[in-house]
């Protein structure tokens, strides 16, 4: 017996205290960890963390002056006589119609007072709760002072009422006392069940081979040998294994003697949250298991997007409407004036796709958001979502299989939302056509002067033949050398405004095709912008959340 008793003292000693500062922290880190994957993950894999926290809030805001102590076991093992025993009075039910105990029956040492929300708050009817305080006990109990006992119903009553109870019931207490009887100490299903689920919880767990009076002296070693192999293969291995007989006080006093020692430490509560905190950090480990990627998909993936974008934004037609346009305003502004009316009596190809610049110089209130550009063909659309399953796959690659379906749904997020914004950011791009050129008026003014010439000329021609055919004075024509002067000038503005229109061609070709880049680089650039808004910030948000919940759930660790 002094070897259990020096076990029992080591699973209890004070270096093995949890510091409440720690605790709240490790919970507020689990809180953390809530918010972060809020929304990103099934909530069914977080019904524990989401229980534990509003569990561990009610518990430490209830009374930190009792421990409340459950002593669990099966139908017989004698459970309800070692609580009867414990309390020095016949307080729960005991019998032999089984299972005896249907519903939590507790003690309370001290007042009652203290402790009823405490008891509210577990479920114990008002009409089952009882005060262990006599006069005559002098200050036989005051060590016990604090304790709240409860006997629990059956684990293995045939009533599913009764298990489901003992199950609520084992979620909230502070400390469990396990009874188990000579008969069915090995039984599976209080092991595989009950004990195995508490391996994170041993420094809240105690087991009592209660009955052990019922064992000759010389089997009761081989039967705790037994038992304790079997504590060791549920990983409760170090957990307190004590022999109790509910008909001799004599062989309950070590059981009393750590209940002391529980409810004296006022350590019982903090170390079962302590353990909650670890069962529910080790069933979230797997969500986070992963090293959290840098920032998202890579510069080369995300340029895969913007010309996958581009592409359903009709860029490349908008560009080549601004080539046409180009040449087309040039032409009309630098031609021979006597063709320009003919040249602006053909469609502006930019006016035709309703996109800014259509008129050059038109006030921005009077263009429309919308264009007319034509709608993406099925290989835009799907190198489109090709492109966008490439930024989910690279940015998800190697996160646990929840997170990268919450980076895929993230990136297909906005996806209907895609279209009108890139209507809108082609509709708003600057394409550089609402301003005519310098060149463009300088060629203009020089090919209206040439004509103004040849006008000239023509009309000083005309007179000459006039005045001849009514007979009247012939004119005398200055001369260029050989040539009259009016004729200089009316083939000479011919040739000149012909001369400079066929050199401003080539002119014009390459400043529509420069127009052309300048305008696709322009118009990319507005669809990258809204693809990274679209398509990658989505993602990196929820690369965020899952940097933010592995570092809270690194934080909620036991250090």
């Amino acid at each position: 017996m002094t070897n259990i008793a020096d076990r029992v003292r080591a699973a209890l000693r004070s270096d093995q205290r949890v510091d409440p500062d720690a605790l709240i922290a490790r919970l507020d880190a689990v809180r953390r960890f809530l918010d972060a994957v809020d929304g990103q993950l099934p909530d069914g894999q977080l019904v524990p963390a989401h229980t534990l926290v509003e569990r561990a809030g009610t518990r430490l805001a209830l009374s930190r002056d009792h421990t409340v102590v459950a002593l669990a076991g099966a139908t017989g093992s004698g459970k309800s006589s070692l609580f009867n025993a414990l309390a020095r009075l016949g307080l729960s039910p005991v019998g032999v119609r089984r299972p005896t105990t249907g519903v939590a029956h507790a003690c309370v040492w001290g007042p009652l007072d203290g402790a009823n929300r405490l008891l509210d708050w577990i479920g114990v009817l008002p009409r089952h709760r009882f005060v262990r305080e006599s006069a005559l006990d002098a200050d036989d109990e005051s060590a016990l002072h604090g304790l709240v006992l409860l006997d629990l119903p059956d684990f293995d009553s045939v009533q599913r009422s009764h298990r489901l109870e003992v199950d609520r019931l084992l979620g909230l207490v502070d400390l469990v006392v396990w009874v188990v009887d000579p008969q069915k100490y090995a039984d599976r299903v209080i092991h595989t069940s009950y004990l195995r689920e508490f391996h994170r919880h041993r420094d809240v767990t105690l087991v009592v081979l209660n009955q052990a009076d019922r064992l000759p002296p010389a089997e009761l070693p081989r039967v705790l040998d037994d038992l304790r192999r079997l504590l060791d293969a549920d990983g409760l291995g170090g957990v307190p294994l004590l022999t109790t007989t509910a008909i001799d006080p004599a062989r309950i006093v070590e059981l009393r003697g750590t209940l002391e020692r529980t409810v004296a430490g006022r350590q019982a509560a903090l170390r079962r949250l302590a353990g909650d905190v670890d069962a529910v950090v080790a069933g979230l480990d797997e969500l986070v298991a992963a090293d959290a990627p840098a920032t998202g998909p890579d510069e080369g993936t995300v340029g895969s997007l913007s010309r996958a974008l581009a592409g359903t934004a009709g860029v490349p037609a908008v560009a080549a409407a601004v080539e046409g346009a180009y040449r087309h305003r040039a032409v009309a502004s630098t031609g021979w004036p006597l063709v320009r009316g003919w040249r602006r009596l053909r469609p502006d190809p930019l006016r035709r796709l309703h996109l800014p610049g259509a008129v050059a110089g038109a006030p921005a209130e009077s263009l429309v958001a919308a264009t007319s550009v034509p709608d993406p063909t099925a290989a835009q659309r799907s190198a489109l979502g090709l492109a966008v399953r490439a930024v989910a796959d690279r940015s998800g690659a190697g996160l646990p299989a929840p997170w990268a379906t919450a980076v895929t749904t993230a990136a297909r997020s906005r996806l209907g939302d895609l279209p009108d914004a890139l209507d809108r950011a082609v509709a708003g791009a600057d394409l550089g056509m609402d301003r005519k050129p310098v060149w463009w008026r300088f060629v203009g003014a020089v090919q209206w002067l040439v004509t103004v010439a040849a006008v000239a000329g023509l009309g000083w021609l005309a007179l000459g033949y006039a005045l001849r055919a009514l007979g009247l004075p012939a004119l005398e024509y200055p001369r260029v050398g050989e040539a009259p002067l009016p004729t200089v000038l009316l083939l000479g503005g011919l040739l000149a405004g012909l001369l400079l229109a066929a050199l401003t061609r080539p002119v014009v070709r390459w400043s529509a095709r420069r127009a052309r880049r300048r305008a696709e680089k322009r118009l990319t650039a507005a669809v990258d912008v809204v693809g990274r808004e679209y398509v990658v910030t989505p993602v990196r948000a929820v690369l965020d959340r899952y940097g933010q919940a592995r570092q809270a759930l690194r934080d909620a660790e036991r250090s």
